[in-house]
């Protein structure tokens, strides 16, 4: 169901899938408050709706997101300790944001077409998943008004090769969709009228595998993923032992087996 008076536009007509579409034109999609309340109460929502499987984020506009709504944080200088607690709060909140992403159970894909910048340039990098426009352009321009991208610098150097990212970072110039693709930014870009079409029948694919495998499987990969190669296996093996153990394990061993489709029960 769409609201088109809604910051944030909502469409769950395709089963198993969420899409968040960002719908703040007039700041550019920017990272605002109000924005960014509205993707942690939704993303919050999706994690433990059954329902839903896969969530999408997607934008209206050409610009995906601009970042931090900057209007907004030049006002808080007014305050009477220069904006000090409102900065504190506002990267709170979007660190929340990013973290909400990477823990979700639900896999997270980014639709990007246009410009994702510093913190929209973080919101990409911390998304599971990410296929962009084949015009679509990315930056983390902090260092270009005085504000280096320290908080997207987090998400985007665990993604990409260091060099790619302090290249990125020191020089805030933009990179286009090959570039992002072949540093490791995103997986993909498309022509702009497959976007959609591309990312849907991606979530839709992941849509119909097991929930709680798809589940477990996000959640080992980013723990391991920070471990010493000794732990990351002995982590990893236990994951698997009790993997094996549940219901869609079973199932799809002895479909595999028998030749046939899984009937997926425990999702």
């Amino acid at each position: 169901m769409n609201d088109s008076y809604s910051i944030i536009l909502k469409d769950d007509s395709s089963a198993g899938v969420l899409r968040l579409v960002l719908n703040d034109l007039e700041s550019k999609n920017s990272l605002s408050e109000k924005m960014m309340k509205s993707l942690i109460d939704s993303i919050s929502a999706a994690s433990i709706q059954k329902s839903v499987k896969v969530i999408v984020i997607a934008a209206n506009g050409n610009v995906f997101s601009a970042g931090h709504n900057l209007k907004e944080i030049t006002e808080a200088r007014s305050n009477q300790d220069d904006g000090d607690t409102y900065f504190s709060e506002l990267f709170d909140m979007c660190s929340s944001l990013m973290k909400l992403i990477v823990n979700c159970p639900k896999p997270v894909i980014a639709e990007v077409n246009g410009i994702a910048t510093a913190a929209g340039c973080q919101l990409v990098a911390s998304c599971d998943l990410a296929i962009a426009s084949n015009d679509s352009k990315f930056a983390t321009p902090g260092v270009n008004i005085g504000l280096f991208c320290s908080t997207p610098m987090v998400a985007l150097t665990r993604n990409v090769h260091k060099k790619n990212a302090m290249e990125m970072l020191l020089t805030g110039d933009m990179i286009g969709s090959a570039k992002a693709k072949e540093i490791g930014l995103i997986n993909d870009f498309v022509e702009v009228d497959q976007l959609t079409t591309t990312v849907m029948a991606l979530a839709d694919k992941i849509a119909s595998k097991p929930s709680s495998t798809v589940a477990t499987g996000k959640k080992a990969f980013y723990e391991q993923v920070e471990m010493s190669l000794s732990k990351a296996y002995e982590y990893t093996s236990e994951v698997m032992r009790n993997n094996l153990l549940r219901d869609d394990a079973k199932e799809g061993i002895s479909a595999f087996i028998d030749k046939r489709s899984p009937d997926w029960q425990d999702d």
